[in-house]
């Protein structure tokens, strides 16, 4: 198949061009965030095509993926007046919780028959008031990283982006006391400012931005990871985190407490009882390996990248057939 879809979430789009198809990504001179282009920092195949809105007029498109409400008008203009779900078959990708009046906000493409609205996570769907639009759930799938896991280093690692923009959605206010359970290695996007933020020194809490082919193996370096999150889709840095062979300890909140299963790490709404976990693991190594491990071979079973293009493969060729 020829699909269209834009670059918007670069760890979710490395997974789903791993498939059999060819992929269409349009590009704008100024790789804006409707125009991205191909990935700079991840692994993509020579399958994923860039094309300008003036090439994808006269080009075949068997399926659209909209990831944005605004993308489903892009790309009617972009594909010469041919509109997904009518002309061209789509689907929806939801990769986010929802953010307003919880558990009342509407989906913006609730009541739709025209497509599938396909959520990245069961906890997802069942917040959404996704109307009478046909659902299902794809859950994530990864690239396996391998089992790089050392724990060399007495720290927990942390991905977040923006987390002082943030602040509670991701738990940056919990920092502080964890910090003095596990001292904090935070990666991601805008989080240069964070221990100024939050009034932290050097040997409590770094901060660091890396690009995506150093980040896996300075999370490996890490003895736990940590995910302090109260509210927002299942980070992919988790899912990651097991795969690498991390033991996790997170707040047992939105699809965490599907993703973590036992003996794979520590999860709890208690911040007090995250802090004395990540304090185990940083005394303990051996436990945080033994967990790791069985971190890892959970993340292979339920997120593992075979299982995840093989039900893309289904929906895209139910979807394609109606």
């Amino acid at each position: 198949m020829r699909i269209l879809l834009w670059h918007v979430h670069g760890s979710w789009t490395t997974a789903f061009v791993q498939g059999p198809h060819t992929y269409l990504v349009p590009v704008l001179p100024d790789r804006g965030p409707d125009g991205l282009g191909r990935a700079e920092t991840f692994a993509w195949p020579e399958s994923v095509q860039e094309l300008s809105p003036e090439q994808l007029a006269g080009t075949d498109v068997d399926v659209v993926v909209l990831q944005r409400p605004h993308e489903e008008e892009l790309a009617a203009r972009w594909l010469g007046g041919r509109r997904p779900g009518r002309d061209i078959p789509a689907v929806y990708l939801e990769h986010n919780a929802p953010d307003g009046d919880v558990p009342d906000t509407r989906h913006p493409y609730a009541d739709r028959r025209d497509l599938t609205l396909v959520h990245v996570t069961h906890f997802n769907r069942l917040f959404w008031d996704n109307g009478t639009t046909r659902t299902t759930v794809i859950e994530h799938g990864i690239v396996d990283p391998g089992h790089q896991w050392t724990g060399e280093l007495a720290r927990a690692a942390v991905v977040v982006n923006d987390p002082v923009r943030r602040g509670r959605y991701v738990g940056t206010d919990l920092l502080p006391a964890l910090s003095e359970a596990a001292p904090l290695d935070v990666f991601g996007m805008r989080t240069a400012a964070l221990p100024g933020h939050l009034g932290l020194p050097p040997e409590r809490c770094r901060a660091q931005d890396l690009p995506q082919e150093q980040l896996h193996a300075a999370m490996a370096l890490r003895r736990c990871y940590l995910h302090p999150v109260r509210w927002t889709s299942l980070g992919l840095s988790l899912l990651e985190a097991m795969h690498l062979g991390m033991p996790v300890v997170a707040l047992a909140t939105t699809e965490a407490v599907e993703a973590v299963p036992e003996g794979a790490g520590v999860l709890s709404t208690r911040p007090e009882v995250l802090a004395e976990a990540a304090r185990r693991y940083v005394h303990e190594p051996q436990a945080a390996a033994e967990d790791g491990a069985r971190a890892r071979r959970a993340a292979l079973s339920r997120y593992g990248l075979k299982p995840f293009l093989h039900r893309w493969e289904q929906l895209l060729e139910e979807v394609t057939r109606r």
